[in-house]
């Protein structure tokens, strides 16, 4: 490994990666990674993006929906055209139609001048209707003409203007329950819904992380005129351990948050929260049965601290994660154990070590359960 010059001496104990050693290269620019689940996507973009039709864009909050659709556009025939983006829990109550397709002069109180709307400002592009679940049910037949004949009205004007246009729609919501609650009208969902891709959370492509930390890094040191060039092992352990609530954004954040505090050119798990250091840090060791790392001081498995402190920040981890686990199985220990990635036996040993109790659906043990947990011993929690 290529010598490093730092700011501060670098602990030799620790072994270091070069973030340039991370760095994918995409074949769709943004689309950061080589998972199966993000190979996924990128053909699904190569299919669509030469074609106008309507696209449907599905995923969690921060899971790069924005980037597909940059990508559909850039490789779209209306790559020439705008690409622009507005966000439907934007709109305004009394100037909704007037943000969508726009309004003539004087057409009410302060339309001191003409106004095209997101709509015809997008002519001859692509529009991109974000966040289209937060969309009110009175706007959202107007939206259903608008598409379907591609030519709008603005507001105070006997005008119609034709479009020239690509419409693709993002969100976060399920549309389907959405529209069996009456929350969103069935004709519109299937107008949009002519094709789908859905992009996956983080926590279904843990193996992306690298490189998204390594793209996340060259960004933030542009940015900031810094120069990270190396993450320990551990820290890099940490983040395919944690299952990103946040998605990629939180993964950003967490970037940019290492990069400003970091105090030379390499970041180590110190340099992240402590809330993801101490997650991940559990999953680690539920998967592996035992933590098998160095020894940690207030959760971070670099830095060396008190045996007695770093067990008890352990065992409050892992007692977490084994909780969330039965929580999530709703108290079926062997499907906890399996989506924890260890024996029946081992998450038997666990619950017993730190007092927890699981119930089914019934409000009881299942016979099994209950036994189990009687005969076994709490002096060795070894998988």
């Amino acid at each position: 490994m290529t010598e490093l010059s730092t700011g501060a001496q670098a602990n030799p104990k620790v072994d270091w990666l070069e973030f340039e050693s991370l760095i994918s290269h995409p074949q769709i620019p943004g689309l950061v990674g080589n998972s199966s689940a993000l190979q996924t996507v990128a053909t699904a973009i190569a299919r669509l993006s030469p074609h106008k039709g309507t696209v449907l864009i599905l995923g969690e909050s921060g899971t790069g929906k924005e980037v597909v659709a940059e990508a559909l556009h850039r490789m779209g025939p209306s790559s020439a055209g705008p690409l622009v983006k507005f966000n439907c829990s934007n709109l305004l109550s009394g100037l909704a139609e007037s943000q969508l397709f726009g309004h003539v002069r004087g057409a009410f109180t302060d339309a001191r001048e003409a106004y095209d709307g997101c709509f015809r400002q997008a002519h001859g592009g692509t529009l991109l209707l974000d966040e289209v679940g937060e969309l009110p049910l009175r706007m959202q037949s107007k939206i259903l003409r608008a598409v379907e004949n591609l030519e709008v009205q603005p507001v105070g004007s006997s005008e119609t203007f034709s479009l020239d246009l690509r419409i693709l729609v993002a969100t976060n919501r399920d549309l389907r329950t959405m529209v069996a609650a009456g929350e969103f009208r069935a004709d519109l969902y299937y107008r949009l819904d002519v094709a789908t891709i859905r992009t996956p959370p983080l926590r279904q492509r843990l193996e992306d992380t690298g490189a998204l930390a390594a793209h996340f890094v060259a960004h933030y040191n542009r940015i900031f005129g810094k120069q990270v060039r190396c993450i320990s092992r551990g820290a890099l352990a940490l983040l395919g351990a944690y299952e990103w609530p946040g998605n990629v954004r939180e993964l950003a954040h967490t970037i940019e948050r290492a990069i400003l505090l970091c105090e030379n050119d390499r970041i180590v798990a110190d340099d992240f929260p402590p809330e993801l250091v101490t997650e991940a840090t559990a999953r680690i060791a539920t998967l592996r049965g035992e933590w098998r790392g160095p020894r940690i001081r207030s959760g971070s498995p670099d830095a060396a601290g008190d045996p007695l402190a770093a067990k008890t920040a352990l065992d409050d981890a892992m007692k977490s994660a084994i909780t969330r686990s039965l929580n999530a199985a709703r108290g079926d220990c062997a499907k906890a154990a399996q989506s924890l990635g260890i024996s029946r036996p081992a998450i038997y040993r666990k619950m017993a070590r730190y007092g927890l109790r699981a119930t089914s659906g019934r409000g009881r043990y299942g016979q099994s359960d209950a036994s189990a947990l009687r005969s076994v011993t709490t002096g060795d929690d070894r998988e």
